[in-house]
């Protein structure tokens, strides 16, 4: 309440300034401090984006969505008078210029979309967004202004203002009166887990494509209204670098098309020129490569924009004033002096090429519409009686503006088989996904879909495979013949009413994250489920294992509302039950059987803190609170010794360093509480850590052959070749088939294979005895992205997902992310087994 009342307060001051005065107010006068001196609250960013609206008639400044903390996102729109007269038209006609509805006009202006401070530590960038625009609502400034008449210029102040304000609020706290430059302060130790990311400690820059963060989706909705030509992201990067602009880094996705690649040199050179006059250092193409589709600049481009990331030295460690290597002093004044440069000069840029602009951009969507890139035209994507991934697909699809349908016109077609890798006659089925190319964003269908991207540099800054049908697990075909759907909806067979008096139980599916949150929701509501350790036959249809199963018996508790209970949580998720009339199969074991278990509510713990992967405890943070609605409490590891062991059931280690695993008393806590029947669930490096330890979990080790020679001079190499040299271990992100067994309940859900996207080298060896090896590697498991030659070698014939039995205790092991940035929609049912359905 307070926070609001001063907002309020401030608005009102801010309006009271605008309106008496009638004049446009600076950040230094509105603010009350210069620019730089000190880091501006959210609240006020935005009241000083409204106190210039208020005086500007040619600026719009709306809301477009809202944080997980409730704090607004903003838009500023500005252009000259006459296009504001106009904007709705403006922005419709630019559409029509994407689905090839209209042709560029004379007056056309293009749209320039300024994207300020995504991650919020990163936070100079919200200060110079205030100074940008000033100078584009100054009408004294006679060039902005005429820049004004060829742009609308979008600019978004804060596009995380919640990892912003975690940061901002920190330092605000903390710093010297007079700012300390000194690296070691405390004002430089910024605590885990830092504002970089989101509420849920998200990466929004890694977020474009798949929006799964609130703030992405907003985002995304409001950008797809105006597919500008031109975005910025602006960035910092490690204190003692110089700024960086376009032109990028070497591997450029080669979707990249040539009149992008000339204009990315073309705004470098005019920044440059800028920065020539001041003296300030800066780079191109390097570090920063354009290849992973969800980031700022990559997803614009694939969508037919100029790209860009822009990166300022300094981030969350350099504060107000920071001392460099070399001596000098960083300054947040010359941190924002450097991103208000790269911002006009960017506008001036697209003002002065509009033209060419606008011609290359409608040409884009034409071409991508009727002749798309590369050999596949079509895409199938087989449904295989799981309707929940497929649905969960077309909402991504739809997000992203790719337009699909089902069915076909040919009840065979010959494609590539994503999960062999041959190509080979289908059918297509009527239930099928059938993605047409020739569309205007088949572009970014290329990239999303593609078995594997051609690298042209293997020095890369993210992963390097992401297609879609292996993160959702689905079948999929690449023809390289158009084909049209002959629907463009899903038609799903009505489920018969389901006849409550005459219910033994109900039976579910269990495939997707959709079935994990119907049994998250029946156990928070106390509904007793019991689960098929194998597979039955009922009624004459075939249940596999793992098929949830609420009888009514042991449910009494619920009374005469259980029925309605049941089939109402099954209609608010999505979820199509059967009814069972009797206990007695057809086929297999009855559901009074020792082989039909009960699935116990569980109290489960996540470790957090220092030395933790943030982004990977924010993946399950958000997959227990956003996606299966189950109960959490998060612990900081500093405070696990006050945990009362005996009301925890369950306990997540994610991917990081636990200093509690090094100390051998606590270690041996841990391993006797899974002893006595407690499950671990242990991930990555977490995992490793674990396999340190005498828990009969043991890490491969590279074995060399006996017959291997080693070369008399190998060790000798060029000092200029040290980064190709250390890719042969690299692995920044590369798909692989997992061979799966599925009788154990880890994999319940599953076909006999999973694939998995492998970010390290970690591989562990085959379990005998009380473990089962429950998804491994073979040999040429390898499917698609970089990997470095040794790491290959070492990649096979090893354990990757498996639970080891420890007395009466488990632990699972996940040598990988299964929730990899919540856009893996495969994991998430592995993640689930292994929270539910190991027992």
């Amino acid at each position: 309440m307070k926070h609001r009342l001063l907002t309020l307060a401030f608005a009102v001051l801010a309006s009271t300034f605008s309106l008496s005065a009638q004049t446009l107010p600076s950040p230094d006068q509105f603010l009350g401090y210069p620019l730089g001196t000190q880091f501006t609250p959210h609240y006020k960013v935005l009241d000083y984006f409204r106190a210039v609206a208020a005086v500007t008639p040619n600026m719009q400044f709306e809301q477009y969505g809202t944080t997980y903390e409730g704090r607004p996102l903003m838009l500023a729109t500005i252009t000259s008078p006459a296009n504001f007269a106009r904007l709705d038209q403006i922005r419709q006609h630019n559409l029509q210029l994407v689905n090839g509805e209209a042709k560029t006009a004379a007056n056309d202006p293009v749209i320039v979309w300024l994207s300020y401070n995504v991650h919020g530590n990163e936070a100079v960038s919200t200060e110079a967004a205030m100074k940008t625009l000033y100078t584009l609502a100054n009408k004294s400034n006679s060039s902005q202004q005429q820049w004004l008449e060829n742009t609308v210029v979008i600019i978004d102040p804060c596009l995380n203002p919640d990892g912003r304000e975690r940061y901002v609020n920190y330092y605000n706290q903390v710093h010297t009166l007079i700012p300390d430059p000194v690296l070691s302060g405390r004002e430089h130790k910024e605590p885990w887990p830092g504002g970089r990311a989101n509420h849920y400690y998200f990466d929004l820059n890694r977020d474009w494509a798949w929006q799964t963060q609130t703030e992405s989706q907003a985002r995304m909705a409001q950008y797809n209204r105006w597919m500008p030509q031109v975005h910025v992201d602006f960035h910092e990067q490690n204190i003692d670098a110089p700024y960086y602009f376009a032109p990028a880094a070497e591997p450029l996705h080669d979707i990249i098309k040539p009149w992008q690649r000339k204009m990315l040199t073309m705004i470098g050179k005019n920044n440059a020129k800028y920065f020539d006059k001041e003296g300030w250092l800066y780079f191109t193409k390097e570090t920063f490569d354009m290849f992973y589709p969800s980031y700022g600049d990559t997803y614009p481009t694939y969508n037919g924009a100029i790209g860009m990331t822009y990166e300022q030295g300094g981030g969350g460690r350099a504060g107000i004033m920071v001392l460099k290597q070399d001596g000098d002093t960083l300054t947040l004044t010359q941190r924002i002096a450097h991103h208000y440069t790269t911002s006009m000069s960017t506008i001036e840029v697209a003002a002065a090429q509009g033209a060419q602009l606008l011609k290359d951009f409608s040409d884009y969507f034409y071409e991508a519409s009727h002749n798309p890139d590369g050999p596949y035209k079509t895409y199938v994507i087989k449904s295989g009686g799981n309707t929940e991934k497929l649905a969960a697909l077309s909402l991504l699809l739809k997000k992203n503006h790719i337009r699909f349908g089902y069915g076909a016109n040919g009840a065979k077609a010959t494609g590539f088989n994503y999960f062999n890798g041959k190509t080979e006659s289908f059918a297509i089925e009527k239930e099928d996904m059938v993605i047409n190319a020739m569309q205007a964003r088949s572009n970014l269908l290329k990239v999303l879909f593609e078995p594997d991207s051609r690298l042209t540099d293997s020095v890369t800054y993210d992963i390097t495979a992401w297609a879609l049908p292996y993160a959702y697990g689905l079948q999929s075909y690449a023809v390289k013949e158009p084909l049209n759907a002959e629907r463009d909806t899903l038609l799903i067979p009505v489920a018969a009413p389901v006849n409550s008096e005459r219910s033994y139980a109900y039976l579910a599916k269990w495939n997707s994250v959709r079935d994990v949150r119907f049994l998250s929701a029946l156990l928070k509501r106390k509904i007793r489920v019991r689960l098929a350790e194998g597979p039955f036959t009922a009624g004459g249809k075939s249940y596999p294992a793992g098929t949830l199963i609420i009888t009514r018996a042991g449910n009494e508790g619920a009374g005469e509302g259980f029925d309605v209970m049941v089939t109402g949580l099954a209609k608010t998720v999505g979820v199509t039950l059967d009814v069972a009339n009797t206990g007695f199969v057809d086929k297999g074991v009855d559901f009074g059987s020792e082989k039909v278990h009960y699935i116990k509510p569980m109290k489960v713990v996540l470790v957090t803190g220092t030395g933790i992967s943030s982004l990977a405890a924010g993946e399950i943070w958000y997959y227990f609170e956003q996606q299966i609605g189950y109960p959490l409490t998060i612990v900081d590891e500093a405070n696990l010794e006050q945990l009362n062991w005996k009301d925890v059931d369950v306990l997540i280690l994610p991917d990081g360093n636990y200093k509690f695993l090094s100390e051998k008393d606590k270690a041996g806590k841990l391993k006797d509480w899974v002893s006595n029947g407690g499950k671990l669930i242990a991930l990555q490096d977490a995992l490793f850590q674990v396999g340190q330890q005498d828990w009969g979990i043991k890490v491969k080790k590279e074995v060399p052959g006996v017959d291997e020679k080693k070369e008399e001079y190998a060790v000798l190499k060029s000092y200029a070749n040290r980064e190709r040299d250390g890719i042969r271990q690299a692995i920044p992100g590369a798909i692989y088939r997992v061979q799966l067994d599925n009788t154990h309940p880890l994999a319940f859900g599953f076909s006999d294979t999973y694939y998995t996207l492998k970010q390290d080298d970690r591989i562990y060896e085959f379990m005998d005895g009380d473990g089962w090896n429950v998804g491994i590697l073979k040999k040429d498991n390898y499917l698609s992205g970089f990997v470095g030659t040794e790491t290959r070698k070492r990649l096979k014939d090893g354990v990757l997902f498996g639970v080891k039995e420890i007395g009466s205790g488990k632990v699972v092991m996940l040598a990988d992310d299964p929730l990899f940035r919540s856009f893996w929609e495969n994991g998430k049912l592995l993640f689930g087994n292994a929270l539910f359905m190991v027992f």
